[in-house]
This record gives structure tokens, C-alpha cells and sequence, in this order.
């Protein structure tokens, strides 16, 4: 498939996720792993880790949480000015629940997000995002590209592509995203899912989580 013929085949499939209270946000276009060609460039910019994390968002019928998670180390391969791989690291162990105050409440969740039941991060302490595509696109109004990468989680790995907005100066690089889901089943975080289990009702966890990426490399 040609890169044109891709844009336009993730712009066709791209749509808004608005069911149920669930997080908001283009479905990210999710497929199988991608073989890596490139892994060094022009020059390689490492990841301000202070400056960078991912933002998340989970949803039930009764409401939803969001909060961050760090990105723990990272780098951009850049060539002639402009991206053409690199990679990142999520540290899941920094998982932070922004919206509940209650502070039993809110170890609670995030102790349930740790578990085996979610994330397993006793097993599985970070995941890992790694460029296999950059391509320029004009067909997103928050977005001047289209990332694809292989997204690798609880020893899953998937492509994922996503919109993002990339400005580059003399000094850095920054890479946001629009929010995005994905479905959370793809990488056997299967809690509460109402397509994996049946007789939930009402007590089911949306499949799509909600992720929003902000990416700063500092030369």
C-alpha cells in the first residue's frame, strides 16, 4: 500500500468515538507489528522527559477517569530536517489518577489499574512506542502528519497510527497529538469488557482508552 493510498485508507476509517461517555477521540487505525528499517539518522535528539508524558482516559457507564503517565526515556532520528523514526518509553509504574481527590479513592483505582487486571505492571512495567512512518498529511485540522508505529504492551506489540501536530526549530521538536483511542483488548487488558464477557450489564468498562501524546526532543 502506498503511503497516499494509507493516508487515505486511515482518513476513511478515522471517526469520532462518542458511544456511551466513552473517551473522545479518532480511532487510531491498529494493525499488525511493522518491521523497523530505520534506526539512526542525521541526528538523534533525546526526549525531554520533563516536558513530555501521556495523557489517558478510561471510561464506564457511570463515568470516567483520566490522568498521566511519564514517558521514562526516549529519542527522535531526524534526516534533512524532518522525522524518520525513533522511539519511547512509558513508564506505567508513574501512572497518576488526576480526577479523584479522595485520596483512598484514588489509590484504589490506581492500584486496580496496576493489577493484573489491568496493566500488570509488576510484570510488565513499561511499554514501548517505536516510529516505523512519518508522513506528511493536511487532512486533519489539529494535525500536519500521520505517525505509525508498533506499540508494544504486556509483551503485545501492534501498529498504531494516529494524527499528530510536529513543529521543528533550531532548538526542538514537538510532537502532540490529538486525543486518540484504542482498543485496550488488542493488548490483553481485557478487565470489564463487555465484548470479551458476557452478563456484565451495566458493570462493563469501555474497551476504547483514551490517549493523547505530548513529545518534546531538545537539541
Amino acid at each position: 500500500m502506498t503511503r497516499t493510498i494509507k493516508t487515505i485508507a486511515f482518513v476513511l476509517i478515522a471517526g469520532l468515538i462518542a458511544s456511551c461517555g466513552g473517551p473522545q477521540g479518532e480511532k487510531a487505525q491498529v494493525g499488525e507489528a511493522q518491521e523497523v528499517t530505520i534506526t539512526s539518522g542525521d541526528v538523534t535528539l533525546p526526549v525531554d522527559l520533563e516536558k513530555s508524558n501521556v495523557e489517558w482516559t478510561g471510561a464506564k457507564p457511570t463515568g470516567q477517569h483520566h490522568g498521566t503517565v511519564n514517558i521514562s526515556n526516549g529519542e527522535l532520528l531526524l534526516t534533512d530536517g524532518k522525522i524518520i523514526g525513533g522511539k519511547f518509553v512509558i513508564d506505567l509504574n508513574s501512572i497518576v489518577v488526576l480526577d479523584l481527590t479522595d485520596q483512598e479513592m484514588n489509590a484504589k483505582l490506581l492500584g486496580h489499574l496496576k493489577s493484573p487486571d489491568f496493566f500488570e505492571v509488576e510484570t510488565y512495567p513499561v511499554a514501548q512506542f517505536e516510529i516505523t512512518g512519518v508522513e506528511a498529511s493536511g487532512d486533519h485540522p489539529e494535525a500536519n502528519h500521520i505517525v505509525t508505529g508498533n506499540l508494544t504492551m504486556k509483551d503485545v506489540t501492534k501498529s498504531v497510527s494516529f494524527p499528530a501536530m510536529i513543529n521543528i526549530s533550531d532548538d526542538a521538536v514537538t510532537a502532540t497529538t490529538p486525543a486518540f483511542v484504542i482498543d485496550r483488548t488488542d493488548w490483553n487488558v481485557r478487565y470489564g469488557s463487555k465484548k470479551l464477557f458476557a452478563n456484565l450489564k451495566d458493570n462493563f468498562i469501555n474497551d476504547e482508552m483514551g490517549l493523547k501524546i505530548n513529545l518534546t526532543a531538545t537539541r
